[in-house]
């Protein structure tokens, strides 16, 4: 017997689900921009993979605090930890 595959969107259906009025594809979230010390919103956008934090920080709020890229760095507190996320602009909102 082999070990179960527990990958990157395991057991985050619930989260990583979209409404039926949110289907479709648009691309102001994929074009939108943020300014350094901005404060955002991660709320994960499931069509889009690339760039996509870990499903456990959805619907926290952190800080842009640089770009790489086309993607942000984003800074979170997780409890007494500040970490790092980076996470391109369709998995972010304006806070």
């Amino acid at each position: 017997m082999s070990w179960k595959s527990h990958g990157f969107r395991f057991k985050s259906g619930r989260k990583l689900k979209k409404k039926v009025r949110e289907k479709g594809l648009r691309i102001r979230k994929f074009l939108q921009e943020f300014e350094i010390g901005q404060r955002v919103l991660i709320h994960i956008e499931p069509s889009s993979q690339k760039g996509m934090p870990h499903p456990r920080y959805q619907g926290r709020s952190g800080i842009v605090i640089g770009k790489r890229g086309r993607a942000y760095l984003v800074q979170i507190k997780d409890g007494s930890i500040v970490k790092t996320l980076i996470s391109r602009p369709e998995h972010l909102r304006a806070f």
